[in-house]
């Protein structure tokens, strides 16, 4: 396993951070060579919006276009599907062979165009998936009982499945670099396969990919090393992860401050902090999902309190920010970085040019999720109250 520099008489960290008493949400800031113009980040958004071969359309561009056109400084696309059994979600992103890199290419010069600034999400669905879609049978770190309690949901990998992924993951990363985008983003969040390895309620292997939190960890950390000897050290690469999974017996906040450490020494160049399953949307707990419905703001606070003391590499926080105030105190306290936003900027994909142009008043978003209904519609993701 490779490590990152550590400090040393003349050696300074590739992740080393500066990070200044008083700063500002429209200041410029650097990941690993990649500049960003404000400290604004569109969170992987399930857009709704891809052709049914899960190549790019123009409307998927367009809304590409948009949001960095409103301001945001970088854009992390929708999660984008590394194996055909890895896909789950309809009219999402696929990445798993060549076919796709010219529609990617043409979505990330669009951006370029517009001077924005576009990551990946690269995830495998897991347990998640849907066979209807992919014609056959989920995958997970362990059988897993199916929702409607008849028979298991998928099947438990064996090695060679660990090997395929963990490839398929460094290959989908060379596509991206070579489709331009600007990095990559792990999803290692949501109950999504890399998710699953950490999270004990999926994991129940006695391998060594199960068991203590290092061993859960090995797959999502040989995920990356994949990916980063596919497209460079000069080259970001992020991982969302959840702060812990809200399932009884689930990733706790102790387990992941491990993870990010972990993640901090094999060289990754920043984490987005979230929580909770899209499962959990679908068994109608939506408060245990990453899509509250609950009016706070902050979700996760008293975990990136934690992880801020654990990690030096720049931190994303997602999760209920509705307010420019709120925004900025985040980053004055130096508990985050960047703040990240996604029914936010569903609703006003404008809203950072109108922060910026003076009107903060709050986001005019009331977080009920109606938006992803009208997306399973097949009428891509939008906001209803508009």
């Amino acid at each position: 396993m490779s490590q990152a520099p550590r400090w040393g008489a003349i050696q300074i960290p590739r992740n080393y951070w500066i990070r200044n008493e008083m700063t500002d949400l429209f200041e410029q800031t650097t990941i690993n060579g990649m500049t960003l113009d404000n400290r604004f980040v569109r969170s992987a958004t399930w857009e709704g919006m891809a052709n049914n071969d899960l190549t790019v359309s123009p409307r998927l561009i367009d809304l590409m276009v948009e949001l960095s056109e409103g301001g945001v400084g970088l854009i992390i696309t929708g999660l984008t599907s590394v194996t055909k059994d890895g896909t789950g979600t309809p009219w999402a992103l696929g990445i798993y062979n060549d076919t796709y890199i010219p529609g990617l290419t043409k979505m990330t010069e669009a951006v370029h165009e517009s001077n924005g600034k576009i990551m990946v999400q690269l995830a495998h669905h897991g347990v998640q998936g849907n066979p209807q879609i992919t014609g056959e049978q989920l995958i997970g770190p362990s059988v897993i009982p199916a929702i409607s309690g008849e028979g298991p949901a998928c099947r438990a990998m064996i090695d060679a499945d660990i090997q395929r992924i963990v490839k398929a993951f460094g290959e989908a990363g060379y596509r991206a670099k070579q489709a331009g985008f600007d990095g990559i983003q792990l999803h290692g969040a949501h109950g999504y396969l890399l998710c699953e390895f950490l999270s004990p309620y999926f994991n129940k292997r006695t391998d060594e990919y199960g068991g203590s939190i290092e061993n859960r960890a090995r797959f999502v950390l040989e995920v990356y090393q994949s990916v980063r000897d596919a497209v460079g050290s000069d080259y970001p690469i992020t991982i969302k992860l959840n702060s812990e999974d809200f399932l009884e017996n689930g990733l706790t906040v102790d387990e992941m401050l491990q993870v990010a450490s972990m993640l901090e020494t094999q060289g990754i160049d920043a984490i987005e902090l979230s929580g909770g399953t899209t499962m959990a949307l679908l068994i109608g707990n939506p408060n245990a999902s990453w899509g509250r419905v609950e009016k706070t703001e902050v979700y996760y606070r008293e975990a990136i309190k934690r992880l801020r003391g654990e990690v030096g590499v720049p931190l994303i926080l997602v999760g209920g920010i509705r307010s420019y105030e709120v925004a900025e105190q985040l980053v004055k306290d130096g508990l985050t970085d960047y703040i990240a936003l996604s029914r936010p900027l569903i609703r006003e994909p404008n809203l950072i040019n109108r922060w910026k142009s003076g009107d903060t008043r709050k986001s005019e978003c009331i977080s009920d999720n109606a938006c992803i209904m009208v997306g399973m519609e097949g009428k891509g993701i939008q906001c209803v109250h508009i």
